[in-house]
């Protein structure tokens, strides 16, 4: 069975929008990119005309791998997220213990996370770690240098 994939409608809709630039556009120009490398010559030692077809497996796979996520996705409505805890879509603010500082991060699946926008994955170490945890309470999160420990300060929902 495969597994579910939580995402906003926004992070569905950029998704949907991706699958169907790839099925359309993508294929059209990786078909064009082959039939050029084609009309070049001799198939066995044509590198254009490998790396063409390279890039129609990867972009098969990508589009196989789209299909398979947006089969199984359940779109989660912000205005319904729990603010009592950490939980999926929660906007979480934090204190690293150590250093004082403070953070706000969003929780949110994988394919919609960007650190730069301050979205981690809940199946980041950080987001397993906070996942549940009440406002006050202490997150311990194995790090590569360690184990880090942060206080949850604040939980809202997403505005």
């Amino acid at each position: 069975m495969s597994q579910i994939t939580y995402l906003t409608q926004e992070g569905f809709d950029r998704l949907k929008a991706e699958l169907e630039e790839m099925k359309t556009t993508g294929r059209k120009e990786v078909a064009t990119a082959i039939a050029e490398a084609r009309e070049k010559g001799d198939l066995s030692e044509n590198a254009e005309y490998d790396a063409a077809k390279d890039a129609q497996g990867m972009l098969e796979m990508r589009i196989n791998e789209l299909e398979k996520t947006l089969a199984n996705v359940r779109i989660i409505d912000a205005s319904q997220v729990d603010t009592s805890k950490v939980v999926l879509l929660s906007n979480v603010t934090i204190e690293n213990l150590k250093t004082g500082k403070e953070m706000t991060y969003q929780l949110v699946s994988e394919s919609e996370a960007d650190l730069k926008e301050r979205r981690i994955s809940a199946n980041s170490p950080i987001g397993k770690g906070l996942l549940g945890k009440a406002v006050g309470e202490i997150a311990q999160v194995e790090t590569p240098s360690g184990l880090v420990e942060f206080r949850i300060k604040d939980i809202s929902a997403v505005s």
